[in-house]
């Protein structure tokens, strides 16, 4: 017998965890999704401008990844293989190469870590002391890198580092690009601290950053910020370690977010939409001098998922062959700042933060940020917000969103913002 869950939603409040936290903003049972929509099993649809948190780039259900996909299972192709070799990972790993690898003139090496970005991460940092014999790690005010232990540790939110139930050492946290006012320099602040033996820092075993802060609140470091603390990475003899989760595979305008700078990141973890269809899949790019890992010295049951593997594999094949689909983001790009200037011209104070398709407007306030969000929903525009505030309408639609899907949901959005800011002044 089948419970009809959408007349019955107590079973969640009954039996889930108090920490579940999206459904409390989307307050529907979803059962079905295509493209760039969800839809509810009260028959509701609604625009996705959330993409499981950048992990569908692609949309939800991209046909050719789930033929292949289906093909696999139904051949009764490897499900889970530990690290062992199967053809699903070798033909991965050949077409990461001959895509992605290879045009960049990058000879990192492939690590297959645990499924989440936080396990990539942990890798990547563990990886660095192991190497440099150091312990400390210089993250950034406003970063977010995980949630496990090593990762919180960089992580700079405050709710989030108390869940920790104790100390998170081994980090120094600096200030990012612009967190102290445009008029300070924080690269040359992070400069005269690191070249000053009695600041108190410890020699930095690496540096890890996000080129544009995804859960921070949507900051996108400038090309000579992130080029200077590449160049103090290298002079300080740190690894450079830049966490391409959220802002990669596309979401900032290419598929890595350093695409158009000149730095060699030492490190590179990924995760969120590596698979292509929403599938737990986590990696973390290594330069091979820093391969010093003896057999299983860091491993785990799920290292590199089979079925990621081959829907990762259509995804790189479909979308990452030309620049067809690179122009195609710019392009959606420009239509997203110009939709959210919209939105920034009638709030005072408001302004866009983020680059690519990783854009959102900062208005000032978590509650008129969370206002919009909740009025978009009720329009049938599933959206959410960012910052160490939740000041930030933070918009991160599919980059396959078809134009017009597109624009329909920045109306959407822009009128939400105004019946919110209408109110806003009605109250006060």
């Amino acid at each position: 017998m089948t419970t009809d869950i959408s007349a019955d939603k107590s079973v969640f409040a009954r039996r889930e965890s108090q920490v579940r936290s999206y459904c409390r903003s989307f307050d529907a049972v979803f059962d079905r999704a295509l493209g760039a929509e969800l839809f509810d099993t009260e028959g509701n649809s609604y625009i996705d401008f959330l993409s499981g948190c950048s992990s569908l780039n692609y949309g939800h259900n991209d046909p050719d990844m789930k033929a292949a996909l289906i093909a696999h299972i139904t051949g009764d192709g490897i499900a889970h293989a530990l690290d062992m070799y199967s053809s699903p990972k070798a033909e991965f790993l050949e077409t990461f190469e001959r895509l992605i690898l290879a045009p960049r003139g990058m000879d990192h090496k492939v690590m297959m870590t645990g499924p989440t970005g936080t396990n990539a991460v942990e890798a990547a940092i563990k990886l660095a002391r192991k190497v440099t014999g150091r312990s400390n790690v210089i993250s950034f005010t406003n970063g977010f890198h995980g949630m496990t232990l090593g990762a919180l540790s960089l992580t700079g939110n405050v709710s989030k580092r108390a869940g920790a139930g104790l100390p998170l050492g081994d980090v120094t946290h600096l200030p990012y690009e612009g967190s102290l006012g445009e008029d300070v320099d924080t690269l040359a602040m992070a400069e005269a601290m690191l070249d000053n033996g009695s600041s108190g820092i410890d020699a930095p075993a690496a540096f890890v950053l996000e080129l544009v802060q995804g859960e921070g609140g949507l900051t996108a470091a400038s090309r000579t910020w992130v080029e200077g603390i590449a160049r103090l990475a290298k002079k300080h003899g740190a690894k450079l370690i830049v966490d391409d989760i959220q802002a990669g595979i596309g979401r900032a305008g290419s598929f890595f977010s350093f695409d158009e700078m000149d730095i060699e990141p030492d490190m590179i973890p990924m995760a969120k939409s590596l698979s292509g269809f929403g599938l737990p899949f986590a990696l973390t790019l290594i330069k091979p001098e820093l391969d010093v890992w003896t057999p299983a010295e860091h491993n785990g049951t799920f290292r590199g998922n089979t079925h990621a593997f081959v829907t990762a594999k259509i995804a790189l094949e479909k979308f990452w062959s030309d620049d067809a689909f690179k122009d195609e983001i710019t392009e959606k790009a420009t239509v997203l700042t110009d939709g959210l200037q919209r939105i920034a011209d009638m709030i005072p104070g408001a302004r866009l933060k983020g680059r690519g398709m990783m854009q959102g407007v900062d208005v000032g306030s978590g509650g008129l940020a969370g206002a919009i969000c909740a009025e978009a929903f009720v329009r049938g525009l599933i959206i959410e917000t960012s910052g160490s505030e939740d000041e930030v309408v933070k918009v991160l639609a599919p980059l396959t969103t078809p134009m017009a899907q597109f624009k329909a949901g920045l109306d959407t959005l822009t009128d939400a913002a105004s019946s919110c800011v209408e109110t806003k002044i009605a109250a006060e």
